[in-house]
């Protein structure tokens, strides 16, 4: 059984700093893209960063800057370490893992999916 779960959320003031984890389990995930997404109360699933299996990265503009992905094929985990956050990045942050080695920007592209850890940044 496939699971992946994250770690490290919280309440931070703005300007802070957060480190999310996402460890993933039943399957290897070396050659698998995988990515972040977040989720705020009444808004879609939306896009924050992507990795594919060779760690080229890709971010959403809201977050370029700001946020990096990175992985550890031998821990089966990938990160997000964030910077300078700001009231609008709070949101339930979740992991996803892709079946393939690359992949884009919409949920559809991932298969595999943590229970999220929640982001709140106060102002």
């Amino acid at each position: 059984q496939v699971q992946l779960v994250e770690s490290g959320g919280g309440l931070v003031q703005a300007g802070g700093s957060l480190r999310l984890s996402c460890a993933a389990s039943g399957r290897p995930f070396s050659r698998s893209a995988m990515a972040w997404f977040r989720q705020a109360p009444g808004e879609e699933r939306e896009f924050v960063g992507g990795i594919s299996w060779k760690s080229t990265t890709h971010y959403a503009d809201s977050v370029k800057g700001r946020f990096t992905i990175s992985r550890d094929n031998a821990k089966n985990s990938v990160y997000l370490q964030m910077n300078s956050l700001k009231p609008e990045d709070t949101a339930i942050y979740y992991c996803a893992g892709s079946a393939y080695d690359t992949a884009g920007v919409t949920t559809s592209d991932y298969h595999y999916w943590g229970q999220g850890t929640q982001v709140t940044v106060s102002s």
